[in-house]
């Protein structure tokens, strides 16, 4: 067996947060779920949806492994990246860091690894590995997930070679803190504002508040535009709060994010967007509810609530990130 010594395998809710968590610590530094979320400027929103889709997606995060760049970016990291199309090369890749004693961050499909409970396509799922033997390499995913778990070599192999959406070349990725690393503290404000711009100016407008406002105008139509509301609506409903999101489409874990920046710094723009995100992430979980509702009784009411909720919430998130804007 080979495997990185003195990890501190602890499974969080998101998964990419989870890894760079692994790879923290094994750095010397430990910071909150939300923290790190935040510090990665990881929240936005996009509604995606096309004529090969089946149903709607409503993502609420940066896509895949741009909250890493970001905070690898934020705090001064060396961020080594490896990519390739050779699976040869790519446990190369993977064997080499942790030989040396680094844990390493992998982006791979969901869908075949053996410990994971759902099995649904997703290229953008990330764990950390810290060690194998001859049958199992050994990773640290999400809490729900069972955060130390073990994946059979060939599963492994398999997730990391997918294609499709959201998928990488077999990313594997290490994270270096230098001797006199950036003070988390004095970044918040950067990564608060780079958030906030993002959101306030998206380039298309399935994005930022105006793709929330667009959903709002679309989810009082999707009993009609699903074959099968009855799963499609309560599983979308599903992603929203769990599927690695921390609850109410990641508001959860911004919230607490900002609850913890103003606790170190003392700012009235702070106070005011942490008060409206945790009204947007109440209204969040109560979208959530009457989209479950509306599939599993085929009543359009609840949908046309959950578009009132949503035209609201558009509103609530950018007066919050109006105000975090002027930090």
């Amino acid at each position: 067996m080979t495997r990185v010594k003195d990890i501190e395998a602890r499974g969080m809710q998101h998964c990419e947060t989870t890894a760079l968590g692994v790879l923290l610590r094994h750095e010397g530094l430990d910071l909150s779920e939300p923290m790190l979320f935040g510090l990665g400027s990881g929240l936005s929103f996009i509604y995606w949806d096309s004529k090969a889709m089946g149903f709607p997606f409503l993502g609420g995060r940066v896509k895949p492994f741009e909250l890493t760049r970001n905070l690898a970016a934020a705090l001064g990291l060396e961020l080594h990246v490896a990519e390739t199309t050779s699976p040869r090369k790519a446990w190369q890749n993977v064997m080499a860091p942790i030989a040396a004693g680094r844990p390493v961050g992998l982006q791979l499909d969901s869908y075949h690894l053996d410990h994971f409970s759902s099995k649904v396509h997703f290229g953008g799922h990330i764990v950390a590995m810290y060690g194998y033997d001859g049958q199992d390499a050994y990773l640290v995913d999400t809490a729900a997930q069972g955060g130390a778990v073990t994946t059979g070599l060939a599963a492994l192999a398999r997730a990391r070679a997918e294609r499709g959406p959201m998928t990488a070349r077999h990313r594997s990725f290490t994270l270096t803190a230098p001797s006199s690393i950036r003070s988390p503290q004095d970044r918040i404000v950067p990564a608060i504002k780079a958030c906030a711009d993002a959101f306030l100016h998206p380039p298309i407008a399935n994005l930022g508040h105006r793709g929330i406002e667009k959903t709002a105008r679309q989810v009082p139509k999707w009993l009609q535009r699903s074959d099968s509301p009855r799963e499609d609506l309560p599983r979308a409903a599903v992603l929203m709060e769990k599927a690695g999101t921390g609850g109410a489409l990641f508001r959860n874990l911004y919230r607490d994010f900002l609850a913890e920046c103003a606790q170190l710094t003392d700012s009235s723009c702070l106070r005011t967007g942490h008060s409206l995100y945790a009204e947007a992430a109440t209204l969040w979980t109560q979208v959530a509810v009457l989209v479950t509702t509306a599939g599993e009784t085929g009543e359009a009411k609840h949908l046309v609530e959950a578009g009132s909720l949503l035209h609201e919430l558009a509103r609530v998130e950018r007066d919050a990130m109006q105000a975090l804007s002027r930090l």
